[in-house]
């Protein structure tokens, strides 16, 4: 789907706040409601939108510790990889898990009480994982940035990219 400049203003703006109504989003973009609702359900037809959520202070529901864990496999079998990447999509206290090229093979952020209930998750499930060789476990001391939005890109970025037609 190609996103031209209105398309990336809604973008920017429901990251900003989900929450506005279609006559708040079309006034911040330019647009009138009706286009601005259509654009709306294009972006999320095309999966450029995937879906609308809250954000939760995780401190406030009792989950204090991040952990950054590190793991290698033991073997890449295609087996072995598919299970434990089911295993790590199956376990909610891991909330982000990416495959990594470097040191270690997958790097995941664990969301948990505390380190007592963190070194319990460890022997319970982490240790557990198929496949698993070597994990290193780094203790968040401070969140610098955490951020959900996405740097979508400005609209006179995207225009500036665009090749002029010769004049004639």
């Amino acid at each position: 789907m190609k996103l031209d400049r209105y398309s990336l203003q809604i973008l920017a703006e429901l990251q900003r706040d989900a929450r506005q109504t279609v006559q708040q989003l079309s006034a911040a973009v330019g647009l009138s409601p009706t286009p601005c609702w259509r654009r709306v359900k294009e972006l999320e037809a095309a999966g450029v939108i995937r879906g609308y959520t809250v954000l939760i202070d995780r401190q406030q529901v009792g989950l204090h510790l991040r952990v950054v864990v590190e793991v290698n496999m033991r073997e890449h079998s295609e087996e072995l990889v598919r299970r434990f990447e089911r295993a790590v999509a199956a376990s909610p206290q891991i909330v982000h898990c990416v495959s990594t090229t470097g040191q270690a093979d997958y790097i995941m952020t664990v969301l948990i009480a505390d380190i007592q209930a963190y070194e319990q998750f460890q022997h319970d499930t982490i240790f557990r994982l198929p496949g698993v060789a070597h994990v290193r476990s780094s203790i968040v001391l401070k969140e610098i940035k955490s951020e959900t939005r996405l740097p979508v890109p400005d609209s006179s970025v995207t225009e500036a990219r665009r090749p002029r037609r010769a004049r004639r």
